[in-house]
C-alpha cells in the first residue's frame, strides 16, 4: 500500500522514518505531476518544496502551529498533508479546491498568500495576537528568494531589531522567482553556496548540529557563518539567527535541524536558509523552471496572444526607436518581454518582485528622457497603486502601463482576478485608459499611447477572441461594429465584445460599439445613442468601474436616459473556468438578453 493512502491526519505522519518520509516525497512528487497535467497550476515550485513540506509536517503541530506561504502558489504538499488529499484532484476547477492557501478552506491556512511579500508582516502580526492573548504556538514562514526582496518583506524585516521568540522565517533558495533572480539581495544570499567553502562549512554545521543546540549551538552557527562565508550578516542585525545554508531536498538533514531550530526558535527568532532545486523529479522542469512554473494541461506553457503580440510589437518600436525601453516585475514570460530580453538587452529591465519600484523607477526614466512601458499583470499592478497616482500621473509622465491578465482569470481564483483595474486607473487625472479587443488593435493603441507623451494604461485579458479588422484608433475612440435603433451595447474587451455581438444576434435593432478607449469616453457616440437603451458590458467590478462613468457623463449632461450595467459582483471571485465565472456574474448572452427584454417589453428575442 502506497504512504500516503494510510495518512488520514497530519500526525500520521509523525509515525514514519526517514526512509518512509523520502518515499512520502516521491509519491507527492507523482501525485503533484499527475493532478497538475490534468488541471494545469503551478508544477516548478511544488516540486522544489515537497521534502521541506513533509519535514515542517513532521517536525511541527499544524494548525496549533502557523504555516504562512510566501507566495501561496508553492502549497501543493501542504494541501494534500493536511487532510485534503482526496479533494486534491479538484484543484482549482469549479466547485473544486483553490490553488492557493485560503483560509475560508481550512484551518490549516493560516494567511491568504497569492501575492509576494506579505508572509513576513503577517507572521509577526500572528506572533503580537499570539503574545498578546498570551498563546502558546510557533510561527512558521515560507518565503522565496524572489519574494524576500519585495518592499513589504523588506519593511517587515527593518521595522525593529528584535523579533519574537518561536518565530521561524524559512528561506526557500531555488534561484527563482517566476523568472531567474537578479535582484542584489539574493545576490548577497547566493554567494555562500557557489564558494568552495560552502561544502566544508556544511560538514562544520553537521558537526555543531550533533551537540546540544541549545547550549551551543546557535552562538557557533553565527559565528561560523560569518567567519567561513562571510556573508548573510543583514538578518543578524535585524533580529534573527541565520542558519544554513541546508539542503532543503534532504529529508534527513532537514528533519535534524528543523527539530534543532524549533528548540533554538525558542530564545530566538531564526532564519533557516534551505537550498531548493525548483522543478525536482521532473527532468523538463528543472531544466527550464520558468517555463514550468505555471502550465496549462498536459504541462503544455499557455503563452497568451495578447502577450505575444506586445513582445513583437515592442521589439518593432525598440528598432524604431531606442528610447522606448520595457519593464517587468519578474513576468518577462507571462508579459511576452522575454522576446524584448533577447532581441534587445539593454532596453529590458527585470526588477524582480517589486512591483512598486517597476512603477517609480519607470516615472524616474521617463523625466530623464526615455519612453517606458511597464508591463505587469492586472492583479499585481494593484501593488503599485500609490506610485502610479503620485509618481507617475502627478507629474503628467509618459509611461505606458500594460495589464496582462485583465478580468476574469479562471482557474488562479480571487487573487488574481484583474477584475479592479478601471475602477482604481479611471478616476486618476491625466491618465487615458484603452481596452483593446485584438492583438493587433493592442499594436496600434501601443503606438498612439508613445504618440500621446502622457501616462497611459492598456488592459488586455490573456487571448482574445479571433483578430478582425479594427478602426484604427486614431480614427475614433470607439468602433461602431454593428448598429442599432433600439438598444446599443458598450462592450469593454474581446470577450464581453464577443457577448454583445450574440446579443445582437438574439434581439433586433441592437447595436454594438467596441468602448475601447475607456478614459477618455466617446462624448459624441454617448450623445448619438442617448435615444436607445443604453447598456455597458465590463469584465471589471461593476462598482467605479466604466458602466458608473457612462452613467455620470449623462447625470452631467443633464440627459436622461435608460441605462443598464453589467459586470462582476461585489464579491471576490473564486477559481474554476472562465465560463462559469461569467455565468455566475450573469455575463452570458442569454443573461442580457434577458435583462434587456425585461427592460423593454416591446423587444422580442428573434425566431
Amino acid at each position: 500500500m502506497a504512504i500516503l493512502d494510510g495518512l488520514n491526519l497530519p500526525t500520521d505522519i509523525k509515525k514514519l522514518n526517514i526512509n518512509a518520509l523520502k518515499e512520502l516525497a516521491e509519491e507527492l512528487r507523482a501525485e503533484i505531476l499527475s493532478t497538475t497535467s490534468k488541471n494545469g497550476g503551478h508544477l516548478a515550485s511544488n516540486l522544489g518544496i515537497i521534502e521541506t513540506t513533509i519535514a515542517l509536517y513532521y517536525t511541527f503541530d499544524f494548525p496549533s502551529d502557523k504555516l504562512i506561504f510566501d507566495v501561496g502558489h508553492q502549497c501543493y504538499a501542504h494541501k494534500i498533508l493536511s487532510g485534503r488529499k482526496d479533494s486534491f484532484s479538484s484543484i482549482r476547477t469549479d466547485g473544486g479546491i483553490s490553488g492557493f492557501p485560503d483560509r475560508e478552506e481550512s484551518e490549516y491556512d493560516s494567511f491568504v498568500a497569492g501575492h509576494a511579500g506579505t508572509s513576513i508582516a503577517a507572521g509577526l502580526g500572528y506572533c503580537a495576537a499570539r503574545d498578546s492573548l498570551k498563546e502558546d504556538y510557533t510561527v512558521i514562514n515560507v518565503v522565496g528568494d524572489g519574494s524576500i526582496a519585495n518592499g513589504l518583506n523588506l519593511e517587515a524585516i527593518s521595522v525593529k531589531d528584535v523579533k519574537p521568540k518561536k518565530y521561524i522565517v524559512i528561506l526557500n533558495d531555488n534561484g527563482m522567482s517566476i523568472s531567474k533572480n537578479t535582484n542584489g539581495l539574493y545576490q548577497m544570499l547566493s554567494k555562500g553556496t557557489t564558494k568552495r567553502s560552502y561544502a566544508k562549512s556544511k560538514r562544520i554545521i553537521k558537526k555543531i548540529f550533533g551537540t546540544s543546540i541549545v547550549t551551543r549551538g546557535l552562538a557557533k552557527i553565527r559565528n561560523l557563518i560569518k567567519h567561513v562565508l562571510g556573508k548573510n550578516q543583514y538578518f543578524e542585525n535585524y533580529g534573527f539567527k541565520y542558519v544554513g545554508i541546508v539542503d532543503g531536498n534532504d529529508m534527513g538533514e532537514l528533519v535534524k535541524i528543523l527539530s534543532r531550530v524549533k528548540l533554538a526558535s525558542e530564545d530566538k527568532a531564526i532564519l533557516l536558509h534551505v537550498k531548493t532545486t525548483k522543478g525536482k523529479g521532473y527532468e523538463k522542469a528543472e531544466e527550464q523552471a520558468e517555463l514550468y512554473h505555471g502550465v496549462g494541461v498536459d504541462l503544455k506553457n499557455e503563452s497568451g496572444e495578447f502577450s505575444k503580440a506586445l513582445g513583437e510589437k515592442l521589439n518593432d518600436m525598440i528598432d524604431s526607436d531606442s528610447r522606448i525601453v520595457a519593464i517587468t516585475a519578474g513576468m518577462k514570460d507571462g508579459t511576452g518581454l522575454s522576446a524584448v530580453e533577447q532581441k534587445h538587452p539593454k532596453n529590458f529591465y527585470d526588477v524582480g518582485i517589486a512591483e512598486e519600484y517597476a512603477v517609480t523607477s519607470a516615472a524616474g526614466m521617463a523625466a530623464g528622457g526615455l519612453k517606458p512601458i511597464v508591463c505587469i499583470y492586472s492583479t499585481f499592478l494593484q501593488r503599485g497603486y500609490d506610485q502610479i497616482i503620485h509618481d507617475v500621473c502627478l507629474q503628467n509622465l509618459p509611461v505606458v502601463f500594460c495589464l496582462d491578465r485583465a478580468g476574469l482569470v479562471g482557474k488562479d481564483g480571487k487573487t488574481h482576478q484583474g477584475v479592479f483595474d478601471l475602477s482604481y486607473l479611471t478616476h486618476i487625472p491625466n491618465l487615458t485608459v484603452f481596452a483593446p479587443t485584438t492583438a493587433n488593435e493592442l499594436k496600434d493603441i501601443l503606438d498612439y499611447a508613445i504618440s500621446l507623451n502622457k501616462p497611459v494604461a492598456i488592459r488586455y485579458p490573456k487571448n482574445h477572441e479571433g483578430e478582425r479588422e479594427v478602426l484604427g484608433i486614431k480614427d475614433g475612440r470607439w468602433e461602431t461594429i454593428k448598429k442599432g435603433d433600439k438598444v446599443s451595447i458598450l462592450a469593454v474587451g474581446p470577450k464581453m465584445l464577443k457577448v454583445a455581438l450574440g446579443v445582437s444576434e438574439t434581439i433586433d435593432g441592437v447595436g454594438v460599439i467596441s468602448a475601447r478607449t475607456v478614459k477618455p469616453l466617446c462624448e459624441k457616440t454617448l450623445r448619438q445613442i442617448k435615444d436607445t437603451l443604453v447598456v455597458t458590458l465590463e469584465e471589471n467590478s461593476v462598482i467605479g468601474g466604466f458602466g458608473g462613468l457612462v452613467s455620470a457623463y449623462y447625470r452631467k449632461e443633464n440627459i436622461n436616459v435608460k441605462l443598464l450595467s453589467f459586470g462582476v459582483k461585489d464579491e471576490f471571485i473564486g477559481h474554476g473556468s472562465i465560463k462559469c465565472q461569467l455565468e455566475s456574474n450573469g455575463l452570458t448572452v442569454d443573461d442580457i438578453s434577458s435583462a434587456i427584454i425585461s427592460a423593454d417589453d416591446t423587444l422580442k428575442r428573434k425566431g
